[in-house]
């Protein structure tokens, strides 16, 4: 057994405390295919899923019969959430918590100083603002605000929710400013001047949409974003990037690169990279081919050229002429090996010329900087000017590395030090400072912010946030659980120290799998208070689909693959039971998104593994999906319904086709929002209604503003954490 410390907030992270242990299960899948239930599609072709469809009006966003069903819903959820004892105190613990004066306000580098977007109770919609380094580090910094989004709402009479602000290096005085309304991902964005704080007359103003967007120079944008008919793919993303002068409008912008109408994924994005002093350095266009393969153009010459790089690659920075970047799959270029999650520097000139005429320079330094070992993974990378700073998860623990090049003898690896056994995360970061914002925290460690110089590898404590709830209670264990093909899945447990092995621990059960995102410790105050406190169990699933052990783990449940990260998560719930640390009449579910996916299938294959299940801003027609803004952008992920082949094997597990009015479902809570223009909230909409059809319990939310982030309103998002904890404790704990 392997001991890990955590910190002073707790003493000890126990590693695989005992065997791994598994159960064999029924393939769920296979007595899908045996035994369809009655909405199964006959006809798997789009034309016949839709005729199946007996909720196809509930797809209109604002539709009549849509309202009326959110109307009738909405009353009975919170009639059921609301009217409980537990309500009204969680809320407010949940609102003292997300507009707290003591949170650490995250900063970014702007100009001389820092900037942050900042909202409490008295500025709901939130003031972007800025300071100095040296006031930051007082206990009581002094702002200067910028932009009041509460007062800019107010007057114009507009719903706007802040979407982030692009300046433009080196002096970062002129900003573009992104505006959503109601908190939807297609925004507005408009220049404007922090030396006057005003937007601009007759600065840029590009109309809303989901634009791609960045500064060339002062007076000239890069943008793909929505042209006029036949210039978006079906995703409903641009393909065309294009050159806009100030002073002129989108019509007159050149074309500087064209994707196809075709593409999937989220769009062509241009990528500007500086140096230190604010040159450009080099001028990138990510061609997306689907969800994670892509093409990569360099604008040479006032011409694109196709770099000769992997198709599944993640772009990091530029370092003097080399490209820094990281292959997502095993890679061959000029008989050298390059292995899939390595971080690799080529010169540009290596990835544009014909291999048989360029040879490396071989007092440079070599191409490869880091390659993973079994369980590592590349979680984040900053480029300096002469150095890259990259967090590298161990076993889903973070640490920190300074790589600097030493000319003809690789790479020197120095370790940054953090506090052992935590996520680590990079922040906004300046090459001209040469510095980089490094956050650490854990579920019981509250979050810290440090500002690392990479010239002498020296982490500075800039703040700590104070605790949220008693962690002093609770103790945090990882263990494995033996999925259905042998694969060991980590999973970390943080439950009472005192819980009583016998089965009875309430538990939250938490899950994504998708698009190789990671999910390492992360400190969240909301469910220490609302949960923890009341003597629940937190479990959190590093299932395959996600990325904490490097792109192999996210690969290995693609497409036709996609029940195994089903598997994986059974299999944790069944390791949960099996080492009596709860049971299903005290085991519940929580997703979003494509956890959304998890959790629908979850408890359509394994009910009777679960008790609860809150499904929130789900994923669930996956029949579908792809007819739904903006699901065929996904379509690299999940196979295209389509194709008659991904047809039959998504179906196996398509949670809103694969409802039994037969079968005993827990009583679930299904989420979303109206103003979701990421997931459509006909997912939800339709799988709760199927629900109601068929006669089995659940309830139904959709909130009215917020998005997909629900990140609008922290006052909104108060009243949501409470009406999901009330659910779960009255499913869970009950």
């Amino acid at each position: 057994m392997k001991s890990l410390f955590l910190s002073a907030a707790l003493p000890v992270l126990i590693l695989a405390a005992g065997p791994a242990l598994a159960l064999a299960p029924v393939d769920p899948a296979a007595v899908a295919a045996t035994n369809p239930p009655p909405h199964f599609p006959r006809d798997l072709t789009p034309e016949g899923v839709k005729a199946a469809d007996d909720h196809l009006a509930l797809e209109a966003v604002d539709g009549a019969e849509a309202r009326a069903f959110v109307a009738a819903s909405n009353d009975k959820a919170l009639a059921a959430l609301t009217s409980d004892r537990r309500y009204e105190p969680f809320r407010q613990q949940a609102e003292a918590i997300l507009t707290a004066t003591d949170r650490i306000p995250g900063v970014s580098f702007l100009g001389e100083g820092l900037g942050n977007f900042w909202q409490d109770a008295a500025n709901p919609k939130g003031v972007w603002r800025r300071t100095t380094l040296a006031s930051y580090r007082t206990a009581q910094p002094q702002w200067e605000t910028l932009l009041d989004i509460d007062a800019l709402a107010k007057a114009e009479g507009r719903d706007w929710v802040f979407k982030g602000a692009d300046c433009l290096a080196p002096d970062e005085t002129r900003c573009l400013i992104n505006l959503s309304d109601g908190g939807k991902d297609a925004v507005t964005v408009r220049e404007f001047d922090l030396t006057t704080k005003r937007f601009v007359d007759g600065g840029f103003v590009i109309p809303e949409g989901k634009h791609r967007l960045t500064w060339l120079d002062r007076d000239t944008l890069l943008i793909a974003t929505d042209f006029g008919a036949g210039t978006m793919t079906e995703s409903g993303y641009p393909f065309i990037v294009k050159s806009l002068k100030r002073g002129h409008p989108l019509a007159h912008a050149t074309e500087v690169y064209r994707g196809q109408q075709s593409d999937g994924g989220y769009g062509v994005s241009p990528m500007v990279f500086r140096d230190k002093a604010g040159a450009v350095e080099a001028v990138l266009f990510s061609r997306p081919l689907d969800t994670f393969r892509s093409e990569t153009w360099r604008l040479a010459d006032g011409k694109p050229v196709k770099l000769n790089l992997p198709e599944r690659v993640a772009v990091e920075g530029v370092m003097g002429g080399r490209l820094v970047f990281s292959p997502d799959q095993d890679w061959t270029l000029r008989g050298v090996n390059y292995p899939a999650g390595s971080l690799v520097a080529l010169p540009f000139m290596a990835l544009e010329v014909s291999v048989d005429e360029l040879v490396l320079d071989p007092h440079g330094p070599p191409p490869v900087i880091f390659a993973p070992g079994p369980r590592q993974s590349l979680q984040n990378v900053t480029v300096f000017s002469d150095s890259i700073v990259a967090v590298i998860a161990d076993n889903v623990v973070g640490s920190l590395t300074r790589f600097t090049p030493q000319r003809g003898r690789g790479w020197a690896a120095t370790p940054i030090t953090v506090p052992a056994n935590s996520a680590v995360g990079l922040g906004d970061s300046s090459k001209a400072k040469g510095q980089v914002f490094v956050s650490t925290q854990g579920f019981l460690t509250p979050p810290t912010l440090s500002l690392a110089d990479v010239a002498t590898g020296a982490l500075t404590e800039l703040k700590s946030a104070p605790a949220k709830f008693d962690a002093s209670t609770h103790v945090v264990e990882q263990f494995e659980a033996i999925s259905t093909d042998g694969t060991k899945i980590p999973y970390f447990v943080t439950r009472p120290k005192n819980l009583a092995m016998d089965g009875t621990g309430p538990t939250i059960l938490f899950g994504y799998g998708g698009f190789q995102a990671s999910f390492p410790p992360a400190y969240k105050p909301e469910m220490g208070k609302l949960w923890l406190e009341n003597g629940g169990v937190f479990v959190q699933a590093n299932i395959r689909g996600g990325g904490e052990f490097g792109p192999g783990w996210h690969q290995a449940a693609l497409r036709e693959n996609r029940q195994r990260a089903f598997d994986d998560f059974a299999a944790v719930a069944r390791d949960l039971e099996q080492r009596k640390i709860t049971s299903p009449r005290h085991l519940g579910i929580y997703g979003r998104s494509n956890g959304g996916v998890l959790t629908s299938v979850s408890i359509t294959q394994h009910p009777e593994l679960f008790n609860a299940a809150v499904i929130e801003s789900p994923l669930i027609d996956m029949l579908r999906y792809q007819d739904l803004p903006a699901g065929a952008s996904w379509i690299g992920e999940y196979g295209d319904p389509r194709i008659p082949g991904d047809a039959e094997f998504i179906a196996r597990y398509s949670a809103y086709q694969q409802l039994r009015p037969e079968t005993k479902y827990p009583r679930v809570y299904i989420t979303t929002n109206t103003r979701d223009d990421r997931v459509h909230p006909g997912h939800a909409r339709k799988f709760a209604a199927r629900l109601g059809d068929q006669g089995h319990d659940h309830l139904y939310y959709e909130d009215t503003a917020g998005g997909h982030s629900n990140d609008a309103d922290p006052v909104a998002n108060a009243r949501r954490w409470a009406r999901h904890y009330v659910y779960l404790s009255q499913q869970l704990m009950d």
